[in-house]
C-alpha cells in the first residue's frame, strides 16, 4: 500500500490514512485526482523527504532520503519539499509550487 498520495490538480499531500479518514477512499483507493507517491510502504518522514513538482499542468511526487545528494538534485532540478504541516488533506493553502 502507497503511504503518500499526491493530489494532482494542486499539490497537495497525504497519507492514505488521512484521505480515509476523511472519505476519499473507494474499494481501498483513493479518488482521483489522489496519485500514489512511489516508496516503500513504511516510508516514515523521519527518514524521508517528500517532495512534488508542477511539470506538463500536473503534479506529480517522489520520496528520498533526507540530507542526501540526491535531495540536493531534485530541488536544483524544480522540485520542492513538502513540510510536515502541510501534509493532510487540507494543509495550508500556500503551496509555494510553480510551474
Amino acid at each position: 500500500m502507497f503511504v503518500f498520495w499526491v493530489n494532482t490538480e494542486d499539490g497537495r499531500v497525504a497519507t492514505y490514512d488521512q484521505l480515509d479518514e476523511a472519505g476519499l477512499v473507494e474499494d481501498e483507493k483513493p479518488v482521483r485526482p489522489w496519485h500514489p507517491i512511489q516508496g516503500p510502504s513504511d516510508a516514515s518522514i523521519m527518514w524521508y523527504s517528500v517532495l512534488r513538482r508542477k511539470t506538463k499542468g500536473v503534479f506529480i511526487g517522489t520520496l528520498c532520503f533526507r540530507h542526501t545528494p540526491r535531495q540536493a538534485s531534485l530541488e536544483a532540478a524544480g522540485w520542492q519539499e513538502v513540510p510536515l504541516e502541510q501534509i493532510g488533506v487540507d494543509p495550508p493553502r500556500s503551496t509555494g509550487a510553480t510551474a
